[in-house]
């Protein structure tokens, strides 16, 4: 066994991490106001923070289809990009477009019809009725509040995932940071009601999320056309919504079970959530609290997957075969190792993180022992998000479809279902059993990669 098959040089990780670290940087940040808004939130009281994060739980599937979205046609933007099609890359951030405006109409009708009644799932568990009708009134105008700045999230995402898939990953990234710099200023304004404005609480923490998100789309926007040398792509884009008919086609047939698997992972992750819930009341806040340092944390292998996905994708699209093989080897790598540090440093804070909020004792002993549970599982998480990645970046669609989502819809969901409604089991041990289940994956996904059944060049036709 040779080092240098699972090792790069200098240079190896010099390209990688300039990809990987603004995106990083971007989700660490960006994750880093999010928990410190969950924690103003906790601050003012645990029926709000259980009614925005059931609130945020519902709009998580939103988010992934977007991203699904998003993702299907940027494996075509990315690898048009590695072929020097600009035109190609043009026609996939359209595809972007206009599927995302359709998911929008769909996502916003959903929640306007349905969102009370969703959310009065997740208030099933033992608690003080008094409570659980507070939480419930809190969520519902946390989540219409929301629902505007869905817009400039869709089109942020379509500007971002474009601009990474063609190497520039520094304008997202500036965007992301100027926004959650306006969502902690106005979160710290409208939630407590600083300087003169009114004290808002939840309802404050949406409108800041809605303002910045108009903040992020008009700078990704502004940026990307006012650098045309840098992102030639983006210019005509708009003159014409018309994309070759073969060519949207495949982009819609490879994307298709993208969108369906990234938006049942989310409704799958959401079934997890409200199984959790029926042990009682107090659940959703220690998930929430647990998961709020966890996705802190996460942005590691996060942001290392997206990298697979882009630099894998362009190698694939430019024909280095062996070359694309051997850097996604070294990525997941060095994915696994950076894990162990993040894994680490939860491990080391989950006795201390839960005590800055705002919440009963009951809350933070249950989030200390999630925090513990998903620092250890992190390096599975990772390795399974790592060939996730891989098997996407050759256009494996279905395969990540079924490796994704269907295993969460057919193996994660029913156990958590039929351990949490014909077992009493602790929902510690309930928690670990279902979190842990990640690690058939990673047998599956180790498996597909020394296959080979992912490498393949899906833009060396002419369209």
């Amino acid at each position: 066994m040779h080092l240098y098959r699972y090792f790069g040089d200098r240079r190896f990780y010099r390209t990688a991490l300039t990809v990987a670290l603004p995106i990083m940087i971007q989700n660490g940040i960006t994750n880093f106001v999010a928990m410190l808004d969950n924690i103003m939130v906790g601050r003012v009281g645990t029926v709000q923070m259980t009614g925005v994060s059931i609130a945020n739980t519902l709009l998580f599937v939103f988010t992934l289809a977007i991203f699904g979205a998003v993702s299907g046609a940027g494996i075509f933007g990315a690898q048009f990009y590695g072929k020097g099609d600009m035109e190609g890359v043009r026609h996939a951030f359209r595809f972007k477009l206009l599927e995302c405006a359709g998911i929008l109409v769909l996502g916003v009708c959903v929640y306007l019809v349905f969102g009370r009644d969703l959310m009065v799932l997740y208030l099933k568990g033992e608690g003080e009725q008094t409570n659980i009708d507070q939480s419930l009134r809190y969520g519902m105008s946390y989540l219409r509040i929301m629902l505007l700045g869905l817009p400039a999230f869709a089109i942020a995402m379509c500007y971002a995932g474009t601009l990474r898939e063609a190497g520039q990953t520094i304008p997202p990234m500036a965007a992301g940071l100027v926004a959650v710099g306006v969502n902690f200023v106005f979160n710290w304004l409208l939630i407590f009601g600083k300087l003169g404005l009114p004290e808002l609480g939840s309802d404050g923490a949406a409108i800041a999320t809605v303002i910045s998100r108009y903040v992020e789309a008009a700078i990704v926007v502004f940026w990307s056309h006012r650098h045309p040398g840098k992102a030639p792509y983006f210019q005509g884009a708009w003159r014409s919504m018309r994309i070759p008919r073969r060519l949207a086609g495949q982009i819609a047939r490879r994307g298709a079970p993208l969108i369906l698997n990234e938006t049942l992972w989310a409704l799958g992750q959401a079934l997890l959530l409200q199984c959790y819930s029926l042990r009682s009341f107090v659940v959703v806040s220690s998930v929430n609290i647990a998961s709020t340092l966890g996705n802190v944390c996460n942005v590691a292998f996060m942001a290392m997957g997206a990298s697979i996905g882009i630099l894998v994708g362009q190698l694939l699209g430019a024909g280095k075969t062996e070359e694309a093989k051997d850097t996604d080897r070294k990525l997941i790598v060095f994915t696994e190792l950076t894990c162990l540090i993040f894994g680490g440093i939860m491990a080391g804070v989950s006795g201390v993180f839960p005590h800055i909020y705002n919440t009963e004792a009951e809350i933070r002993t249950l989030a200390s022992k999630f925090i513990l549970i998903n620092a250890a599982l992190m390096p599975i998480h990772a390795y399974a998000n790592g060939a996730y990645f891989t098997l996407r970046s050759g256009g494996k669609t279905v395969v990540t479809f079924l490796f994704d989502s269907v295993f969460t819809c057919l193996v994660v969901a029913p156990v958590a279902y039929v351990l949490s409604r014909f077992t009493s089991l602790p929902i510690v041990w309930l928690f670990l059993c279902c979190q842990g289940l990640e690690l058939i994956k990673c047998f599956v996904g180790y498996g597909m990669i020394r296959s080979g059944v992912w490498i393949q060049n899906i833009v060396k036709e002419e369209f």
